[in-house]
């Protein structure tokens, strides 16, 4: 099994090598890039995943965003993705284990709506994230609106329409 540590603690490098193999190098051209354009993942949030040799096989990584309502008031939240796992590595729970780690690190006093693009089948079931609240919701990029997805303690306080971006402050 793996181990857990903070992403903070690997190569930049080797992060980027790990996503380029899981995603493609094209994965920057994605949505979710835009969402979070300009933004540095949160250290206290985002894990990697090591073997017993210490080899890199998987990360997670939170964002701060932001969700602007039509009245132009900003409402944050945290991006979780990408959740990336060396395709050697998929389907032996790592994927899982490092969402578990990201989003038992939140602090359960305040808790920010978390959002990520991917499929509620799978983010529902094991994490409770799913997309009706998201339907109003614009991003600045192509997305299937059943795969932007929301967790949240109390989805009535979220806004029904706005535009996802990255979390600006001023």
């Amino acid at each position: 099994m793996a181990d857990l540590i903070p992403l903070a603690d690997v190569d930049p490098q080797l992060i980027e090598d790990l996503l380029d193999r899981a995603f493609e190098p094209e994965r920057r051209q994605r949505t979710a890039y835009r969402i979070r354009d300009g933004m540095d993942w949160l250290p206290g949030l985002s894990f990697a995943a090591v073997d017993s040799q210490g080899f890199l096989i998987g990360t997670i990584q939170v964002w701060p965003v932001a969700l602007t309502d039509p009245e132009r008031r900003r409402h944050p939240m945290l991006m979780v993705g990408p959740v990336a796992v060396l395709p050697a590595h998929q389907n032996e729970g790592f994927g899982k284990a490092l969402m578990l780690a990201a989003l038992g690190a939140l602090d359960p006093k305040a808790p920010l709506p978390q959002v990520m693009i991917g499929d509620e089948e799978y983010y529902g079931r094991f994490f409770g994230f799913f997309a009706a609240p998201t339907q109003g919701w614009q991003v600045p990029g192509p997305v299937d609106p059943k795969r932007l997805l929301v967790r949240c303690d109390n989805p009535a306080v979220l806004p029904r329409e706005g535009m996802l971006g990255p979390w600006r402050a001023g």
